[in-house]
């Protein structure tokens, strides 16, 4: 079997309990398109174009509460899937105009914190959700050279930043006939059909 190429990560799966909330957090102050809005009574999922390849999704329940703010990487003890999302920015002065947005909206956001790959700006969403925003510093790209500065690595860690296909037993591909598609929430959006009306269609 052919290795997978990934795109990025297509979307996250959040959770609110306001989705009205949410739109105007990250689609009137973050700036991220609303583009798909879909849902039925007692349910909603609706997705935030972040770039080319991914996005930010919610699904509203309205039994959810907002988690407790938490602050970004601390450790914690428990039951724990998930810590912050990070959001790439393509300018470094595009942290202090978030800062900037984020403050007069009411919101908490620390300094900028030079992580050495990384420029990071940290806050919260109305949900509660950590949030990162990142600018990739351009002389330390660790795509192209990966760092190791773990003084404790793992064995793991030690076989090098590649996959290493071995580690897991081989695969056989799934068969045609078993290769089956099921109809979903989202099979409402085929054919292209919107409430929403663009200015430059009827």
């Amino acid at each position: 079997m052919s290795a997978t190429t990934y795109t990025g990560i297509h979307h996250l799966a959040l959770v609110t309990r306001d989705m009205d909330q949410t739109i105007r957090f990250w689609r009137d102050l973050l700036g991220l398109p609303l583009v798909v809005a879909m849902g039925r009574p007692g349910y909603r999922h609706y997705f935030f174009a972040l770039s080319e390849h991914d996005m930010v999704a919610f699904f509203e329940w309205d039994q959810s509460e907002p988690v407790p703010e938490k602050d970004h990487g601390v450790p914690v003890k428990g039951p724990i899937a998930f810590d912050h999302v990070a959001l790439g920015v393509a300018r470094r002065e595009a942290l202090w105009d978030l800062k900037a947005r984020l403050e007069a909206a009411g919101f908490w956001a620390s300094e900028v914190i030079d992580h050495g790959f990384v420029l990071s700006l940290y806050s919260f969403d109305p949900n509660g959700i950590a949030i990162e925003f990142s600018y990739a510093v351009p002389e330390v790209d660790v795509r192209r050279e990966p760092r190791l500065v773990d003084p404790k690595p793992t064995a793991v860690t030690l076989e090098g930043p590649e996959p290493q296909r071995e580690a897991w037993p081989k695969v056989e591909p799934v068969p045609e006939e078993d290769r089956l598609v099921y109809p979903g929430e989202g099979e409402k959006l085929r054919p292209p059909e919107s409430l929403w009306k663009r200015p430059d269609r009827p």
